[in-house]
């Protein structure tokens, strides 16, 4: 997922045209604003326009799909670990010793619900948000919102020498079918694996000090250096306010409904 989260950046919408710096700040404020809310409704309504958002930047839905199967399989799990808990409130199901399972109604499935979908509309909010840009320009604009200078740095060399470390450990593994080496369960694959992890570590230690010596001769001052120019214009702000003002929307609405069921129940 990491080695394609840009393979749309050449795409041309309104999401690839807007200023990456405010598109990162709005876009991360929205997805707070999405984890932190606690009413399905909203959080459906939240989905919806996250799927806006997606068919705006053009980028395929199949290619976001593919990659969602991953975060819904991790989330999964909650709609058994919320409803069947163990412990004494709710409904007893089953009895281990002293300890009982007891399911919690429709409240706890729901609750699960909306943990799953927040999750799934969150991780599709990152396409539109870093897919939309090369990810060295990405990487410029969290520069521009002044983050940490190491933090970036770190962004940086990670997405550049992951690629790197992965054909390391593809060639290892090559190597070692080439010697008649099989994956199995036992001792002897555990250790091979091991000793070519620690290869690997020793191998990524050696090159990070002939690129550290390299970058050094070269000039290298810490800053992110490419051909691309901000230019922050009207349409990029309009984008900025309508992407915030939803965000407080779905708060707003969430109090107002809290209010109004207080009300309903002679809280006033």
């Amino acid at each position: 997922m990491i080695s394609e989260i840009d393979r749309y950046a050449g795409l041309s919408s309104p999401i690839h045209r807007w200023d990456p710096r405010l598109r990162i700040i709005s876009i991360i404020a929205l997805i707070f604003s999405i984890v932190l809310l606690y009413d399905l409704s909203l959080i459906v309504i939240s989905t919806i326009f996250a799927i806006i958002l997606v068919y705006i930047s053009k980028i395929p839905f199949s290619f976001i799909l593919k990659r969602l199967k991953l975060v819904f399989l991790f989330v999964l799990p909650f709609f058994i670990i919320i409803p069947f808990t163990f412990t004494y409130t709710g409904v007893v199901i089953a009895h281990f010793g002293e300890i009982a399972v007891s399911y919690r109604g429709d409240e706890s499935v729901l609750f699960a619900a909306m943990i799953v979908l927040k999750a799934l509309t969150a991780v599709m909010l990152i396409f539109p948000m870093i897919g939309t840009s090369r990810i060295d320009i990405t990487i410029k604009a969290l520069e521009g919102l002044h983050l940490p200078n190491q933090l970036v740095q770190m962004f940086a060399f990670t997405y550049r020498y992951i690629f790197v470390l992965s054909d390391e450990f593809t060639r290892t593994e090559r190597s070692l079918a080439s010697r008649g080496f099989k994956r199995r369960t036992d001792m002897y694959t555990i250790v091979t694996i091991s000793k070519s992890i620690a290869m690997l570590f020793v191998k990524s230690y050696e090159r990070a000090d002939r690129v550290f010596y390299a970058m050094r001769s070269k000039g290298y001052s810490g800053k992110i250096a490419t051909l691309h120019e901000f230019n922050t214009r009207r349409q990029d702000w309009i984008n900025t306010v309508v992407v915030l003002v939803f965000a407080i929307f779905l708060h707003v609405a969430a109090a107002l409904e809290i209010f109004s069921t207080f009300g309903r129940s002679g809280g006033f």
